[in-house]
């Protein structure tokens, strides 16, 4: 079973497919596969989201980490593992949602705005901590982290990403990046899907060779 680890090493960007339907997950989450992207998020408050995530873990459970986002309650992380899940996300820390995806054994990644949000998730389990927003909140916020955070932390940076802006935040230290609208806006098709994630990966992968040649 691919661990958020294990994905991230393949490729450090979720897919989040906010508003997308059941009926035609299934041929986006296969574009966004054949694009290169091992991580995929359906929101919970997309139209019958466990149902996607039903569809999505069976079609690519061997050869993805799907994952359900914004994760608000014990309630609904229970029901996303039982969908499929393996991995939790939301917006938000709230313990509750932590300790119950634990318990499911199952990965999560509480979003954090502060220093002590980041602490208490990560002391409550969190697998990995979400900047979030993190365009408002900058590269600058990751540098003035990581010089406390143990080394091995995961931070993902969520919320105003796009091609554009990766650069700074990998020099900062994220170790990946969540793609909403830039990649995946409700009504889009899968070749609109395949055009969009293939400038994404494009956009990552030259952003780290710039990153590796400093």
């Amino acid at each position: 079973m691919m661990t958020l680890p294990d994905a991230a090493r393949s490729c450090p960007l979720i897919a989040i497919l906010r508003g997308v339907h059941p009926d035609e997950v299934v041929d986006i989450g296969a574009t966004l596969i054949d694009s290169g992207f091992t991580i995929i998020e359906v929101p919970l408050n997309s139209p019958s989201p466990f149902e996607s995530i039903e569809a999505l873990a069976a079609a690519f459970g061997d050869r993805a980490l799907i994952g359900a986002g914004t994760v608000l309650t014990a309630a609904e992380a229970d029901q996303a593992v039982d969908a499929g899940a393996r991995l939790l996300l939301a917006p938000n820390f709230d313990s509750d949602v932590v300790w119950a995806a634990r318990e499911r054994g199952v990965e999560v990644m509480p979003g954090v705005a502060t220093m002590s949000e980041a602490f208490a998730a990560l002391s409550a389990g969190a697998a990995a901590l979400k900047l979030f927003p993190a365009r408002e909140l900058g590269a600058g916020t990751v540098s003035a982290w990581r010089a406390v955070l143990p080394a091995e932390t995961l931070v993902f940076a969520v919320g105003g990403i796009d091609d554009n802006n990766l650069t700074p935040f990998l020099d900062a230290g994220v170790a990946g990046f969540g793609l909403g609208s830039s990649l995946y806006r409700p009504g889009d098709d899968a070749a609109t899907v395949a055009r969009a994630a293939e400038c994404a990966i494009a956009a990552w992968r030259g952003a780290e060779a710039k990153r590796k040649a400093r």
